[in-house]
């Protein structure tokens, strides 16, 4: 899985955003707003990767138990497969 082509994640002051660019704007109208986790989980997810893997990265990097990442990692997919962004 990774996200699509086509969006671009940029820092605006304090705050992560995530906008379409290109064609992808055509599908998504819109911007995606992200916290320093999920920021880390968008740039795991520009190249082709699996749940495991940034799961793993993410336990790593935030000294975060398993539970605590599972979860949000899973809130994360879903909330950018709901917003078609996904690609599995």
């Amino acid at each position: 899985m990774k996200v699509k082509e086509g969006f671009l994640k940029r820092q605006i002051g304090d705050r992560v955003v995530v906008v379409p660019i290109g064609e992808a704007s055509n599908d998504f109208h819109g911007m995606i707003n992200l916290n320093e986790t999920a920021g880390e989980m968008w740039e795991l997810l520009q190249e082709e990767t699996d749940e495991e893997r940034v799961l793993n990265a993410i336990m790593e990097k935030y000294e975060v138990e398993y539970d605590r990442a599972k979860n949000s990692l899973e809130k994360f997919l879903n909330d950018l497969r709901d917003a078609g962004v996904l690609e599995e």
